[in-house]
């Protein structure tokens, strides 16, 4: 295998029927959260290259081990997206600032 990555808990048991065994550790919580980060990172650039629902599926689960692993409540972060959409506006008017100059 080329370098050590976070995988699903699930993987380890779906590659024995391929004839693969696979070699697993569990990581320490620093280091869970700092391959939590890089899954997020891999499962984005999956998403920028395919475009497909599938990655945004994997991109949410990243998110939601992210909040479990910080004790993040997802009601909470969803507040403050609603918050954040309140006082700033969402993305559907698809507006590009092109600059700022002075009034």
């Amino acid at each position: 295998m080329a370098q050590p990555k976070l995988v699903r808990d699930r993987i380890p048991e779906l590659l024995q029927p391929l004839g693969l065994v696979a070699e697993t550790r569990v990581a320490s919580a620093d280091e869970y959260g700092r391959r939590l980060r890089e899954k997020l990172q891999e499962e984005v650039a999956e998403y920028l290259e395919s475009e497909s629902a599938e990655e945004i599926a994997d991109i949410l689960e990243v998110i939601d081990a992210i909040c479990e692993h910080r004790g993040i409540d997802r009601g909470a972060l969803d507040e403050m997206k609603a918050e954040k959409r309140a006082a700033r506006g969402g993305f559907e008017g698809r507006i590009v600032l092109e600059g700022t100059g002075p009034a």
